[in-house]
């Protein structure tokens, strides 16, 4: 058995084995493997050649990897963990904000025709990470794009995950305090706390007791840059490097909900566009 660490244990897997796509013949690397080779390298950041040997081949690996993120078996997979409440739902209050990613020179020239959120800086290429989480600190919504471009506009977009729980709160800093972002997220039935900008002429009140709480989704970001290929983008698609933060995310809910079997934590599959 491989010994590197940074994987889930086996009755942890088998939690969510059921929900994994089949295996089918004779395959070299089971399932239970496979995931703690691709939480081994999310958390390294190593490239595939250097994944240890005690996990396969690592051509096997990146090739299952890759199918999986193109068929959508991370987002099955959040989906069914919602579905089988094998992580609980409760979503009470919801904040939004948005992490820089420092894009690799190996995450560049991706094809035209295949999404790759990437901007152009002077000091070379950044992305961003938009993220939507509840009240226990777990991802609800996540959506990649360019670090040039303004936080408002990604966050109407990404406004449809979090208007599925209407009547919630919306905790956003003053990137999101625009009129229409703000609107559109009322016209979802969410009830928006966001503290106006300095220079407004007309002001609004806002619970400020209730805007303490929007470092949750802080935390969800403190969790995830634990690992080197959430803090680092690596991977050329968006896709692939969706999946990471996924499953990534998907192993510390599984540990948490082990050490303390009286949380309740919230799994919502995400979407981008």
């Amino acid at each position: 058995m491989c010994t590197p660490g940074y994987g889930i244990t086996l009755d942890r897997f088998m939690r969510v084995a059921h929900l994994l796509p089949r295996q089918r013949g004779n395959v070299a690397v089971d399932n239970y493997r496979f995931v703690n080779a691709l939480l081994w390298m999310c958390r390294t950041g190593a490239p595939w050649r250097d994944l240890p040997e005690c996990y396969g081949k690592w051509i096997t690996v990146c090739r299952r990897f890759n199918r999986w993120s193109g068929n959508g078996a991370m987002e099955r997979l959040f989906t069914a963990l919602q579905e089988e409440r094998i992580i609980a739902v409760e979503v009470r209050v919801l904040a939004m904000a948005s992490t820089s990613v420092k894009v690799h020179q190996h995450a560049t020239g991706a094809p035209k025709k295949r999404p790759q959120s990437a901007g152009v800086f002077r000091g070379g290429r950044n992305a961003k990470v938009r993220v939507a989480s509840d009240s226990g600190s777990t991802l609800v919504e996540i959506h990649p794009g360019p670090g040039n471009e303004h936080d408002a506009a990604h966050g109407r977009r990404s406004m449809a995950a979090p208007g599925a729980f209407m009547g919630a709160h919306l905790l956003m800093d003053r990137a999101y305090e625009g009129d229409s972002t703000r609107l559109l997220a009322e016209s979802f039935g969410l009830t928006t706390v966001v503290p106006p900008k300095r220079n407004r002429t007309a002001p609004w009140d806002y619970d400020r007791e209730a805007y303490k709480g929007r470092n949750m989704v802080e935390r969800v970001f403190n969790r995830m840059k634990h690992h080197r290929k959430a803090a680092a983008r690596y991977d050329r698609l968006d896709e692939t490097f969706l999946a990471e933060p996924r499953l990534i995310l998907i192993a510390i809910y599984l540990k948490n909900t082990a050490k303390n079997s009286k949380c309740k934590y919230t799994l919502i599959h995400d979407w981008y566009a």
